[in-house]
């Protein structure tokens, strides 16, 4: 089930790609790499060491009133898109804790080629390509 997640007037990076404001208190985790961040101010310390970064949501999902899984594209300046699943759990209308898994699109090995269908990745649809995505 999809709602409409009001757009944030965060100052975050994260709190537009989400819809909704950071709590103070906020974790962000990054599993590939063991990581989680403290507090809405650190996230915003970490984001503004990649100044280049452009990115668009494709997709919001809310589930129920409390987590909230968005689909996003970003692009680091080095012309390398990354796709991106944010998952956040919410108090209060607040992101409480998110956790990102991000990669990089790759090509199909050619041993699986047979077995799959390309996935329909329209440039403006839920997986947006380089030209549909911007500074946050």
């Amino acid at each position: 089930m999809s709602k409409p997640v009001a757009e944030s007037n965060g100052s975050t990076r994260l709190a537009y790609v989400l819809g909704v404001p950071l709590a103070p208190d906020v974790e962000r985790q990054w599993p590939q790499m063991g990581e989680v961040v403290r507090t809405s101010k650190l996230v915003g310390e970490v984001e503004g060491n990649f100044p280049e970064l452009t990115l668009e949501v494709g997709r919001r999902l809310c589930l129920d009133d409390d987590v909230i899984v968005v689909e996003w594209t970003c692009n680091y300046g080095d012309g390398r898109l990354y796709r991106n699943v944010s998952i956040a759990e919410l108090r209060d209308g607040k992101a409480i804790r998110v956790t990102d898994y991000w990669g990089e699109p790759s090509t199909t090995p050619e041993w699986r080629q047979s077995m799959t269908d390309r996935l329909d990745m329209p440039p403006d649809g839920i997986w947006p390509n380089a030209q549909h995505l911007s500074h946050h």
